[in-house]
């Protein structure tokens, strides 16, 4: 096999880069959303729901966006050495991607709900909604490292 190029490289380190700030974000917003919920004043609300847009907006979006952008460069690139599409641990992993695409949309989905209406849902809710992408990055994880062959 031979080695990767630099450019490969620098795609694989920006698409690290990428998720480490995409899950950071997706682990921070639904534990906002527990304090905005948990809290009672005016002035609280206000200061979450601009927490909330300006991560969702600010950090989420982009992370998401290059993430996806360089997981297409690396596959494109290193599929003609690793076989990436031959393995069923790859379209697993694409699946649980998909889910975090999905989990993301979903987090701007009540990300607007809880604008002016602190309590749309309990803290208790926030609090197992924010489990669900801890869950998929075990599962992304150990299908990246592992490639388990089924």
């Amino acid at each position: 096999m031979d080695a990767p190029s630099e450019a490969f490289l620098w795609v694989k380190a920006l698409h690290i880069i990428a998720v480490v700030c995409w899950f950071a974000a997706l682990f921070y917003l639904p534990r906002l959303f527990v304090y905005h919920a948990m809290s009672d004043d005016n002035l609280s609300h206000q200061r979450f729901e601009i927490m909330e847009r300006k991560l969702y907006r600010g950090i989420m979006w982009p992370s998401m966006i290059a993430t996806l952008i360089t997981a297409h460069f690396l596959v494109d690139w290193g599929d003609a050495t690793r076989h990436y599409h031959e393995a069923l641990w790859f379209y697993l992993k694409v699946g649980l991607v998909g889910l975090l695409v999905i989990y993301h949309f979903v987090c701007g989905y009540y990300r607007k709900k809880l604008i002016g209406n602190a309590h749309y849902k309990s803290h208790k809710f926030w609090r197992f909604f924010n489990e669900m992408p801890t869950l998929i990055l075990f599962a992304v994880v150990i299908l990246v490292v592992v490639k388990p062959t089924f």
